[in-house]
């Protein structure tokens, strides 16, 4: 069931804190971020997209549907997640799971555990364990149903932009990942968390 569930990866935001531009074209390890989310995503589902807003043709050489917010002013994962659903409910698909541009050592089996412990609407979070086993919730990896995109736009359109307040109130399951070696959703705001992300890579971890 998983493997035709179609993928659609956030990358949407404004990445203030690193300056501007996309943070997935960024390069770590001499490979850019989006390729790295790309080739771990595309193993688990479907079909691909992309959500990104201003021109698409600098996604060009990925040859992914580009998908913009269809909801102005920026107003954050939820925006790219309805965005994920209107092409979805396009292809004929019933639901879509989220990933985000900047995190490239979320888990191999992402897609099955959130379908697995998807709530009773079909909704399904991340979530990794932290220190003192306190849980995290990953707010831009979930499962999402192609059936409350009309319930999802009018909340946006009201003003919601905080996603645990949808996600809480459309029952949505919970899918937790450990964080041995280290936090599999670590996703990469600053320069720093590149230099960060190298050492990962390397095997450094913290």
């Amino acid at each position: 069931m998983t493997e035709s569930i179609p993928g659609v990866i956030l990358a949407g935001g404004l990445a203030t804190r690193m300056g501007g531009g996309d943070k997935g074209l960024r390069e770590v390890a001499g490979e850019r971020l989006i390729d790295q989310v790309i080739s771990r995503l595309s193993a688990q589902c479907g079909p691909l997209a992309l959500n990104a807003n201003g021109d698409p043709a600098r996604f060009d050489d990925l040859g992914l549907p580009v998908l913009p917010d269809s909801i102005s002013d920026f107003p954050g994962p939820l925006a790219g997640v309805l965005a994920g659903l209107d092409w979805a409910s396009e292809i004929g698909a019933t639901h879509i799971v989220s990933a985000a541009a900047d995190t490239p050592f979320f888990p191999e089996d992402l897609v099955s555990r959130l379908w697995e412990a998807r709530g009773e609407e079909g909704i399904c979070l991340a979530a990794s364990v932290g220190k003192g086993g306190r849980v995290f919730r990953q707010p831009t990896f979930g499962l999402w149903p192609v059936a409350l995109r009309d319930d999802l736009r009018q909340a946006l359109e009201g003003g919601l932009r905080k996603v645990v307040l949808w996600t809480d109130a459309h029952h949505a399951g919970q899918a937790v990942f450990e964080s041995t070696p280290f936090d599999p959703f670590f996703n990469i705001n600053t320069p720093d968390d590149i230099d960060e992300a190298k050492r990962l890579i390397s095997g450094e971890v913290k």
